[in-house]
């Protein structure tokens, strides 16, 4: 299993933005082939920063996903939002407790 982890940072007018564009896109993309898993996380001390964390089969599987229509849509509405350059990390599992 591959876990991508990516940070966001916004302009703060455009965060709701964001928002409505994850709500209307989450389903698809967590139901995208060899997605098992997908979370939005917002920052505390600063509420224009978010990171998706998503558990994926393969890296296969999340090239497949990079290349797909969905995510070139999802990427070219939201890149234009940023405030910075945004951060992406493809890690493996070691842990995890419940």
């Amino acid at each position: 299993m591959l876990v991508r982890i990516v940070k966001m940072s916004f302009h703060s007018e455009y965060t709701e933005k964001f928002l409505c564009i994850f709500e209307q896109k989450k389903q698809l993309i967590r139901n995208s082939p060899g997605c098992h898993f997908l979370e939005l996380y917002r920052g505390k001390q600063d509420p224009n920063i978010f990171f998706t964390y998503s558990y994926w089969a393969s890296e296969n599987d999340l090239n497949t996903y990079k290349e797909s229509m969905l995510f070139k849509e999802t990427w070219s509405k939201t890149k234009i939002l940023f405030n910075k350059r945004p951060e992406a990390w493809s890690v493996d599992k070691i842990t995890s407790l419940n």
